[in-house]
């Protein structure tokens, strides 16, 4: 008879039970779940890389003092990506300087030099567009856009109602498609 280990999957709730129980291992497991993600959210938010990997460890800290408190009525993920939101609103109203836009071009392979320069300039320009918006609709529109989450979601990560969801995502995209219009006409 052959023994093979057990293999244990835990689920998320699972994860986050014995990490409210103190089970550091457990929370660990949970901020490698959704460490890129945290890291995204506040990137689009802030547009800095530095500056969004201090904040989701902020965030991260933030989310182990309030774990006890944790009532799992919507996803562990929106619960997180509510407080990275915060925490990284908190930073940027401290901050009061001007946002660094300083930007990484992505490689595109199979393009040439011209392109790739074409779309890295395009890039930053949506950046800096997104970056212009109010943080309230940046907010709502990173969340919706990028980190692919529902109103719903959205409503229930930032505590706002699902109307002011739609409102704020109508109002950046709007905001958006007038200024990335008139920005790459000039282009």
């Amino acid at each position: 008879m052959i023994n093979t280990p057990a293999v244990t999957t835990q689920t998320e709730e699972d994860l986050v039970t014995q990490a409210q129980a103190g089970d550091r291992g457990a929370f660990g497991e949970l901020v490698q779940k959704h460490q890129r993600g945290v890291i995204n959210l506040v990137y689009r938010l802030s547009g800095e890389l530095a500056f969004s990997e201090d904040i989701a460890q902020e965030a991260f800290i933030r989310a182990w003092e309030k774990l006890p408190g944790y009532q799992p009525i919507s996803p562990f993920r929106n619960w997180l990506y509510r407080i990275a939101t915060n925490a990284a609103i908190d930073a940027l109203r401290r901050r009061k300087e001007e946002v660094n836009l300083d930007g990484v071009v992505v490689s595109v392979p199979g393009k040439g030099l011209e392109q790739k320069l074409e779309d890295s300039q395009r890039d930053e320009i949506i950046r800096q567009a997104v970056l212009s918006l109010p943080l309230a609709s940046r907010s709502v529109l990173i969340l919706r856009e990028y980190q692919q989450l529902s109103y719903a979601e959205i409503a229930a990560a930032l505590e706002i109602p699902l109307g002011t969801v739609m409102s704020r995502l109508n109002y950046a995209r709007t905001t958006l498609r007038t200024s990335l219009s008139q920005l790459l006409e000039v282009q």
